[in-house]
């Protein structure tokens, strides 16, 4: 198999499979959540459980002055670092075209200088959480292989992406093919690792929030 074969298989079938996995996944582990259902509630509501979850996600997503003071290196390198990880995949226009052709419908850009520089201000600050994990005496004990594993699955496609960009180390379309087989390997884990989290904290927040809500109280 010569580059181009390469990249034609990761561009077509290679995609397909992981786009399967991903999509068969996810459905899998959310109809997991869901199936383990909840207790039935036979008191009166005193207030609105929607209201309440919405409220909830939105307050949660907030940062947490007495957890800001505490962890402060470890909440902005988090928060900065999924800020310009969603605008790089979401907002670069190459990416925009992808989800064109998939969904049907696309979005503005963000223009190709500031993709860059937030593709670059994404790889320094992962790395400077690998760093943090690995310099921090308690998030080393508490890390496992896979927190290692998944920084490394999340930190490729930002890497090879820029690498693929500005023509650096390979040539063009095998650094691209590298780059689009690296987002499928994050597709193909991301159903069966912690990086779930990004359904499931949601739903965890809503649920909490509905829950008090309906209680009528602020969870």
């Amino acid at each position: 198999m010569n580059y181009v074969d390469f990249l034609l298989w990761v561009r077509g079938p290679g995609f397909q499979i992981a786009l399967a996995i991903f999509i068969f996944g996810i459905t899998l582990r959310l109809f997991e959540i869901f199936l383990m259902g909840s207790n039935p509630t036979y008191s009166e509501p005193r207030g609105s459980a929607m209201q309440g979850g919405l409220r909830t996600i939105i307050t949660r997503s907030k940062i947490d002055h007495t957890k800001f003071e505490r962890s402060t290196l470890t909440i902005l390198l988090g928060y900065t670092f999924h800020i310009g990880y969603l605008l790089v995949l979401f907002f670069y226009e190459p990416h925009i075209m992808f989800f064109r052709e998939l969904l049907g419908f696309g979005w503005p850009n963000i223009s190709t200088p500031i993709i860059s520089g937030l593709s670059v201000l994404t790889i320094l600050i992962l790395l400077g959480i690998l760093f943090h994990r690995v310099e921090s005496a308690i998030l080393r004990f508490l890390s496992t292989p896979e927190d290692y594993f998944v920084w490394f699955v999340t930190f490729l496609p930002v890497l090879t992406g820029y690498m693929a960009f500005h023509h650096m180390l390979l040539p063009y379309p095998v650094m691209l093919a590298f780059h689009i087989l690296s987002v499928e390997i994050l597709m193909v884990v991301f159903p069966f690792t912690k990086l779930m989290h990004a359904f499931t904290v949601p739903l965890a927040r809503w649920y909490n929030g509905a829950n008090a809500g309906r209680k009528g109280v602020e969870a």
